[in-house]
């Protein structure tokens, strides 16, 4: 059985390989009512950009450690793509979705972890 710890991992991984931006990790498990335990954040400037991390996300973590997705919305426009792995949910969005939702602060008494992006 792969680790959720793992899969996080990996996840980052496909973020990184397709240059998304201002990744955050949010550990919601210490948390009462969650709806997960941990929402992957991150952001790339197009609907292209968007879209190929998606793809990059879901073909590297099921090639390195064959987990797949459950579900994936938001394709169609990219513009935000909202990815379920059971304990971890990834949102991908463009910077004014991002701006306009505000996910982590949402989340602020959660446990958050900025991620460097790879220059």
């Amino acid at each position: 059985m792969v680790e959720t710890k793992e899969v996080i991992e990996k996840i980052i991984e496909g973020i990184q390989e397709k240059k998304g931006e201002k990744t955050v990790v949010v550990d919601m498990s210490k948390l009462e009512n969650y709806v997960c335990q941990y929402f992957v954040i991150c952001q790339g400037n197009s609907n292209s950009q968007v879209a190929a991390i998606t793809d990059s996300i879901k073909d590297y973590v099921r090639e390195k450690i064959k987990v797949k997705p459950f579900a994936i919305d938001g394709q169609v426009n990219a513009q935000w793509v909202a990815m379920d792995y059971g304990e971890i949910i990834v949102h991908i969005f463009q910077p004014e979705y991002r701006d306009f939702y505000k996910l982590e602060s949402l989340w602020a008494d959660a446990v958050l972890t900025e991620i460097p992006d790879l220059i």
